[in-house]
């Protein structure tokens, strides 16, 4: 289990964890996570050390995609002065 936090009342206390070595979690991969889509948080250890976590994918928020078209634009002058010829040169070396 979890270990004890002041603030781990707001925790779900049906959230099972399990240690595992990192050989060992290479090795049990599948089960790990097939027991992270159960709900079943994992962690991976390395020489005791805890380096890595397999949890469940509704425990992850991520944040909101972010729209590419303030990415929009032409481009102009991105290669510089002579960026046409350096594009050319670019597409002459697949001509060699």
């Amino acid at each position: 289990m979890l270990p004890y936090r002041p603030y781990s009342f707001g925790m779900n206390s049906k959230t099972r964890s399990v240690s595992k070595g990192a050989e060992e979690a290479r090795q049990q991969l599948p089960a790990i996570l097939s027991a992270a889509e159960s709900g079943c948080t994992t962690i991976i250890t390395r020489h005791g050390r805890s380096v890595a976590a397999v949890v469940p994918a509704s425990a992850v928020q991520r944040p909101p995609a972010i729209s590419l078209l303030a990415l929009a634009g032409t481009g102009r002058g991105m290669w510089g002065r002579g960026g046409a010829r350096g594009i050319a040169k670019m597409r002459d070396e697949w001509n060699r």
